[in-house]
């Protein structure tokens, strides 16, 4: 059997004798997470140019309930996923062979999971029908539905206030995993992380070249969003290798309090590295940034944000080095989205996302249930003329 690498080299062959091919994809990409990037990842794998359609809040709204993320942030999430090269705006909600003409596009690719429109038809029938569709793996572990439901655990104390009415944890825990969920694919598994899945979200990275300058941030980078894509850009114009480290769950959860952080460091690991902006990771950075990381990174500067510097557990500055190096700078984003806000958004609007969320489970249920009949009724046909 041929091993990955033999495999890639015939594919590239293959490709070589042909014209590009052009891959659709198509989506809401709510909460852009680690999950969405690895559709993308794997749709890019098919084909030779990937482009994306992005719902609009209008059609989102119609079809599923309201977006968490706003249509412009929305897109601007998808561009800076690595394996994009180019956005559509405002895509239609059910895909058509129309579209994928439209874009000269060979097929669409979509996970193995289902969409429905409003009245619970499938949005890819029609392509499917016409042969020019693709299925990719869903990641297992996570979901927008999963990472709402993760919040709203999260604030169920903020509603103890007087005057406010206290958040049933038994619903919580249904929106945030369900261990009998009836829905196959709202139904969230555990995530485990392997190194196979960072080796495929680091592919195509090599390390600095000679006389790159070396850009350093640190960070929580939890619910990865655009505030952090904005800042990332904006410190990978400081240089030419732009290296993120993570700081690890206790540490995270030391400076920030309350249940924080909302992704444990794999999944933030994974989100980050879909970033096109950032060159490295490094996974469980320390909180203080020391001469010896600088040393070893060969960093040459050290990028920081307007948001308050929380001193380390012996109450010194973690920049204190880099700063006496003369290789500190803090930089100004012009975005300021944060983890909080993002958490303010879905407590705002809770009732409406329990409401969509439960209402997307029970059409799924229904094709689920429609689809083992099918199944069944198969199986019987063939037990009979056997």
């Amino acid at each position: 059997m041929a091993d990955g690498g033999e495999r890639n080299r015939g594919e590239q062959e293959e490709r070589g004798n042909r014209r590009p091919l052009r891959v659709w994809v198509d989506g809401c990409f709510d909460m852009v997470h680690f999950g969405h990037a690895n559709a993308l990842r794997q749709a890019k794998k098919m084909g030779d140019y990937l482009i994306v359609g992005v719902h609009s809040d209008e059609e989102i709204s119609k079809h599923k309930g309201p977006p968490v993320m706003t249509e412009e942030e929305r897109y601007k999430m998808v561009r800076a996923v690595k394996w994009v090269d180019e956005v559509v705006e405002a895509a239609p909600y059910v895909t058509t062979i129309e579209t994928l003409d439209k874009y000269n596009c060979d097929y669409c690719v979509h996970g193995d999971d289902i969409t429905m429109t409003a009245d619970g038809h499938d949005t890819y029938s029609e392509v499917k029908n016409g042969g020019r569709y693709k299925e990719c793996k869903r990641t297992a572990g996570v979901s927008t539905t999963d990472l709402v439901g993760r919040m709203l655990l999260l604030t169920k104390t903020h509603h103890d206030r007087e005057n406010e009415a206290r958040l049933p944890r038994d619903k919580v825990e249904e929106l945030r995993e369900n261990p009998q969920a009836r829905s196959p694919w709202t139904g969230v598994s555990q995530f485990l992380p392997t190194t196979q899945k960072i080796a495929q979200f680091a592919e195509g990275g090599s390390g600095p070249e000679p006389g790159d300058r070396i850009v350093y941030v640190s960070g929580a980078f939890d619910l990865f969003h655009v505030g952090h894509l904005d800042f990332l850009q904006r410190a990978r114009q400081e240089g030419d290798y732009l290296i993120v480290g993570l700081h690890t769950d206790p540490v995270v959860n030391d400076y920030k309090g309350s249940n924080h952080p909302i992704m444990n460091i794999h999944e933030r690991t994974l989100c980050v590295l879909a970033c096109r902006y950032v060159s490295e990771v490094v996974i469980g950075a320390p909180y203080t940034v020391s001469e010896e990381l600088m040393e070893h990174f060969n960093i040459d500067v050290v990028i920081h944000g307007r948001t308050a510097i929380i001193p380390d557990p012996e109450g010194h500055d973690p920049y204190k080095v880099p700063k006496a190096l003369g290789k500190y700078k803090q930089i100004d984003s012009g975005n300021d989205m944060t983890t909080t806000k993002i958490i303010e958004r879905i407590i705002r609007n809770r009732l409406h996302f329990e409401a969509r969320n439960k209402a997307k489970e029970e059409k799924e249920m229904r094709v689920f249930e429609a689809l083992q009949k099918q199944v069944k009724s198969g199986q019987e046909l063939i037990e009979e003329s056997s």
